[in-house]
């Protein structure tokens, strides 16, 4: 069988391993030299410990599987199964973590809830002071800005596998017939379009206008290196609010008697942080949702954040090096994992995984091989 994939980000790198794991020819199509949107620009994360129970939760842990076979085959995805720890202050908060634990499907995510000591025996970086820690085993990272092109680097071992770069699509038809700016045309049985953000021109074409699909933008930044090793993902407790593993009546409580400090509310933020290869902190993050967005970042939710990763590490952060905005696409139905659609004979829309997207990328490639009958 002989497959176009569409986009070089994550998901469309993960379709064009599954596709050539299973014995198919493989033409890979980015309009950069390489891929630069949401695939670059995120934590690493294989972040299962928010996912909502059921099918997200499934997705999650298969893929957290998915890499973990894939990072022992490519080192250079710096795959590690590091886990998270979530901080709780006071009785409200820790209410929530509570709740979390005592979930069905607790042990699956690896839930356990412990004390500040036990919390710095898995971390020690963590000096400042909290009630008590949520821990979830399960999660693990990935090196955003080189994955792809570890991922690349494997692939390109296979006779099975072409990549061309710096080729923007401007047609597709049935039959698997897809056309680029080059001129050229590239048949295949199979077109998977893992177009990420970019949501207008011919996808708009192919999909329609009523594309169930939106577009989110975040701010983040990335440190020099801490000096000591970060050794679990970090969170803070209002990612309570903003994944759907911890809505409960805990999470009411806490919304309506404590709610956030105005910054993180304008800006719908939510401290995250996984320590990078080099050492240093990817701290984030915002969530806008209304166009336009803004082309600038804005400096109040970096200084919110420094506030409470310095309050958790007990010491001050290492200088600022990088900052950067980025922008996801987001399925507006929050029950799906991610938007895929047959626009065409042949071809197939595959969007729309929000900030799931490096968690749960092979799993969604793998259901859509599968489905497909690669």
């Amino acid at each position: 069988m002989r497959v176009t994939v569409v986009g070089a980000g994550v998901v469309g790198t993960m379709h064009a391993w599954h596709a050539v794991e299973r014995g198919h020819q493989v033409v890979q199509i980015e309009r950069e030299a390489e891929a630069r949107g949401a695939s670059l620009r995120n934590f690493g994360q294989i972040w299962v410990s928010g996912r909502a129970g059921g099918e997200e939760l499934e997705a999650a842990l298969r893929a957290r599987e998915l890499w973990e076979g894939i990072g022992g085959r490519v080192p250079a995805l710096g795959f590690r199964p590091n886990g998270s720890l979530t901080p709780v202050r006071g009785p409200l908060e820790l209410a929530v973590a509570e709740a979390a634990v005592a979930r069905a499907d607790a042990a699956a995510r690896g839930y356990k809830l412990l004390t500040p000591g036990g919390a710095r025996a898995l971390n020690p970086a963590l000096r400042g002071d909290f009630t008590a820690a949520l821990y979830c085993e399960r999660d693990a990272a990935v090196e955003p800005r080189t994955a792809q092109l570890a991922l690349r680097a494997e692939l390109l071992k296979s006779p099975n596998y072409t990549f061309l770069p710096g080729r923007e699509v401007r047609d597709v038809t049935g039959a698997g017939t897809v056309r680029d700016d080059h001129g050229d045309t590239h048949h295949a049985d199979t077109v998977v379009l893992c177009t990420g953000a970019w949501l207008g021109g011919l996808v708009r074409e192919l999909a329609g206008p009523d594309l169930p699909v939106r577009r989110v933008r975040l701010q983040m930044m990335q440190t020099d290196p801490l000096g000591e090793p970060l050794t679990t993902s970090v969170a803070d407790a209002d990612s309570f609010r903003y994944y759907p593993a911890y809505a409960s009546k805990a999470l009411d409580e806490l919304n309506a008697r404590q709610p956030q400090p105005d910054t993180a509310a304008a800006h719908k933020m939510q401290l995250l942080m996984v320590q990078r290869a080099d050492g240093g902190l990817t701290i984030g993050d915002t969530h806008e949702y209304e166009h336009p967005f803004a082309f600038d970042t804005v400096e109040e939710p970096y200084e919110h954040l420094t506030g409470v990763v310095e309050s958790l590490l007990g010491r001050p952060l290492p200088r600022v090096r990088h900052r950067w905005a980025g922008v996801y696409a987001q399925c507006t139905d929050p029950g799906k994992v991610v938007h895929r659609q047959q626009v065409h004979e042949g071809v197939w829309l595959v969007t729309g995984p929000g900030g799931r997207g490096m968690t749960c990328a092979p799993a969604i490639a793998e259901t859509t091989a599968n489905e497909l009958g690669w």
